[in-house]
């Protein structure tokens, strides 16, 4: 028999090589022949095996872990996917999609409905007392389909890394880790799913597609309110919606105005964009608007030769509200005061229209240059605390104000607690918060696409506006829904529905004092 050669034995003897082995056999020929092996290091084999449970975990759940189940009378396919945020997607094709926040886990809910069964359509219409019971039916469907997915995820995840480890390692031991560690994943992120679980998401939804021209499928703010409290109730509604929006088949439900409601529509910051005008009056027209409101920068210059782009505002179908922003110059003022069913508020002035009673304040600030100035916040404070004097001056007078109207948010935020709800733009994105003494302040995005500013970046800005949904009792905010247009050269829709805090079932039926604010 031939010997180890001496360098390999003493290699083996002395460990030159960390993480190595020398491993011994012979071949056919009876020679021996030392191989070394390098062991990994322990978090590269760690890093690995993850690797290995969620590529293996994903291929399972996209093979095998999905169910198809009924529910009412459509046929659906419930699947579970990976996720950053979580929460449920709804596919109604070709209508579109909606989305709940209803959990935070790394696993989303998606919900493919795949067509309307005839028969059991057929005799919802032709029994309609029928959909008194739908709730329950449809209550039973999902949590017998929700069951059946959970079991079959379960196994999907656990064979895919299973069957993955194995191929990798091709050692029993490891592939059986690697499944019982997906088991516990999945185990773990089912248990964030039922922790952070929202049964009221579908009080806040996101439609895209063409459902987000059908809002008749949301309710109006009345029923959001009282109606919507149980999440059977909630599921059954919009399963009910989305077959009568499929038995409609040519054209979506027609929007119901809720009578007692005020509808608000509010725009900012057109930026000269024509295609603004026909968005606005499509939805004026969709929702039934009261009343339109635009919080300021209609134009971008300012100069007389523009004033030609405002004639439409006189035929949107709804009185239009207006106040100055740092894009629109005294002669644009004139210009609009001078037009049938254009209100325009400046210094403090107020109008009723529709119900409502309106307060507003022009930009102090004259800026078409786009150029921001030394002292800007300084001039804007001092136009909302004149504004914030003449909502005193109104609820002094018996005249109370609803809504106060200022382009700059800087001048909004100082009406705080003189006003229920104060209106912005100027930033180019959505916002809305409570500001401290109870005042809401709600700032518009730009309904122009910020106009030409849109071919200065590479993805253009988005087309935003939104509904506002007052009570015409308390001339409060029940709801409000954020539209969001894709911007230039873009086709995407999107609706969102909200509700303020105090709105939301089981809420105090009263807000809760604020202080005022000192004087």
């Amino acid at each position: 028999m031939a010997r180890v050669p001496a360098a390999a034995t003493a290699l083996h003897r002395v460990g030159k090589a960390p993480r190595a082995f020398v491993r011994h056999y012979r071949s056919r020929r009876t020679h021996p022949v030392i191989e070394l092996v390098h062991q990994p290091h322990p978090y590269t084999r760690a890093l690995g095996l993850i690797a290995v449970v969620l590529f293996g975990a994903w291929l399972g759940l996209l093979i095998v872990g999905n169910v198809r189940a009924p529910v009412g009378p459509m046929d659906t396919t419930m699947t579970l996917r990976p996720s950053v945020t979580g929460g449920t997607k709804i596919n109604v094709s070709p209508l579109g999609a909606l989305e709940l926040r209803s959990h935070i886990a790394p696993l989303r809910l998606d919900v493919d409905v795949d067509q309307l069964d005839p028969v059991r359509s057929q005799a919802l219409v032709d029994h309609p007392e029928r959909l008194s019971g739908l709730q329950d039916e449809v209550a039973r469907d999902v949590g017998h389909g929700t069951l059946d997915l959970a079991v079959r995820s379960c196994v999907a995840v656990v064979s895919g890394a299973t069957a993955l480890g194995l191929a990798v390692y091709r050692r029993p031991r490891r592939a059986l880790a690697a499944g019982g560690l997906a088991l516990a994943l999945l185990a773990a992120s089912a248990a964030t799913a039922f922790a952070t679980w929202n049964p009221k998401s579908v009080l806040e939804p996101k439609f895209s597609g063409l459902l987000s021209s059908a809002p008749s499928v949301v309710g109006n703010a009345r029923s959001i309110v009282s109606e919507f409290d149980v999440y059977q109730k909630e599921l059954a509604r919009l399963v009910t919606n989305v077959t009568k929006l499929y038995d409609a088949t040519s054209t979506l439900p027609a929007y119901e105005p809720d009578p007692s409601t005020i509808r608000v529509l509010h725009v900012s910051d057109i930026h000269l964009n024509p295609a603004s005008w026909k968005i606005i009056a499509s939805l004026v027209k969709q929702y039934e608007i009261d009343v339109i409101v635009d919080s300021g920068d209609t134009m971008d210059h300012g100069t007389a030769a523009e004033n030609g782009f405002l004639d439409p505002a006189a035929d949107l179908g709804a009185p239009y509200v207006w106040v100055r922003g740092n894009h629109d110059s005294r002669i644009t003022q004139s210009y609009l005061e001078r037009m049938k069913n254009v209100h325009v508020l400046d210094d403090g002035r107020a109008v009723s229209v529709a119900g409502l009673r309106f307060a507003g304040i022009g930009d102090p600030q004259f800026t078409p240059d786009r150029s921001e100035r030394d002292g800007e916040a300084p001039s804007e404070e001092l136009a909302g605390a004149r504004l914030a004097s003449a909502l005193r001056d109104q609820e002094a007078a018996g005249t109370p104000v609803d809504v106060a109207i200022a382009h700059n948010p800087d001048a909004a935020r100082q009406t705080d607690g003189d006003v229920p709800l104060v209106l912005a733009g100027h930033l180019h994105h959505p916002e809305m918060e409570v500001m401290k003494y109870g005042t809401r302040l709600r700032i518009e995005g730009s309904t122009g696409g910020s106009g030409l500013r849109a071919l200065e970046q590479q993805y253009p800005d988005p087309i935003e506006t939104s509904i506002l949904y007052l009570d015409r009792d308390t001339r409060r905010l029940q709801a409000w829904d954020e539209i969001k247009l894709g911007g230039l050269g873009l086709t995407t829709a999107e609706v969102s529905r909200h509700l303020p805090e105090e709105n939301q079932p089981g809420a105090p039926s009263t807000p809760p004092a604020t202080p005022s604010p000192t004087p």
